[in-house]
């Protein structure tokens, strides 16, 4: 159903989600974006059992569920926060850092139309691009989460549900 505005014409507003960026949102904060994120899944294992004296049926009983790590490709960011949680990793005498990542995107008008969160999570990998002079590498090539439960919503799980893009297509400071 279309909707009119006060001269009669149709409003068209910008509902459309755009797949080309991938915003990571960490301690109520976009962080980053990336090109590309891979493996974002989870299998539920199931356990079969054979009741006596029913041989055209099986019983189906699910076990536990199993995270696929995933890989964000191909990021932007001026934020160190990716680099000082792998380094906390490293530091023998600092816990190793869980944290909630949300993973969002955006429609044209900056509002958020998907997000997953990624619950427990924690990098396991990371690799930085090829360093050329003559390059145009990006910030982080690639960084794998491992993550221990996994949230689907339309707002970001615990973040910050009023971020908006700008009509540059920026982040706005408000």
């Amino acid at each position: 159903m279309a909707d009119y505005n006060n001269n009669g014409n149709i409003v068209h507003e910008l509902n459309y989600v755009t797949t080309n960026r991938f915003y990571v949102e960490i301690d109520s904060a976009i962080t980053a974006s990336f090109t590309e994120c891979t493996g974002l899944s989870f299998q539920i294992k199931k356990n079969i059992y054979y009741e006596g004296g029913v041989n055209d049926q099986q019983r189906i009983y699910l076990g536990t569920t199993e995270f696929a790590d995933i890989t964000l490709k191909r990021g932007m960011t001026n934020d160190p926060v990716f680099w000082n949680w792998m380094t906390q990793i490293f530091n023998e005498q600092t816990p190793t850092s869980r944290r909630n990542v949300n993973i969002l995107v955006f429609n044209q008008a900056g509002e958020t139309m998907k997000s997953w969160t990624l619950i427990g999570a924690i990098p396991i990998a990371f690799k930085t691009p090829t360093l050329q002079a003559d390059g145009n590498a990006v910030a982080i090539e690639e960084i794998t989460l491992a993550y221990e439960g996994l949230q689907f919503g339309k707002e970001g799980g615990g973040g910050n549900s009023t971020t908006r893009l700008d009509k540059s297509g920026f982040f706005s400071s408000r």
